[in-house]
């Protein structure tokens, strides 16, 4: 029997932040993850807040399609989107 496979409709990314940065965006490749600077502090989770925010704008994606899977109390964090295309 032949299976077939539904293509992903969701990134996984490993995601760099910088907090407390003079602006918010996506800087680019960091190592192998995405480095993200936030000009948010990382108290209350201001900054994984304003990171959802940051990733949403830049993919055109709904802020609730963005889920921190892990590292809500580190720098380095797990995001999944949802509704975005694996291109690979």
């Amino acid at each position: 029997m032949n299976k077939t496979t539904k293509p992903k409709d969701h990134l996984i990314l490993k995601i760099k932040v910088e907090p407390r940065s003079s602006k918010s965006g996506i800087v680019g490749p960091y190592g192998d993850s995405l480095k993200v600077k936030l000009a948010s502090s990382p108290v209350e989770g201001k900054a994984n807040k304003e990171l959802i925010e940051v990733l949403s704008k830049e993919y055109g994606i709904p802020k609730k399609d963005v889920e921190i899977l892990s590292g809500h109390n580190s720098k380095n964090k797990i995001v999944k989107l949802v509704g975005v295309k694996d291109r690979s």
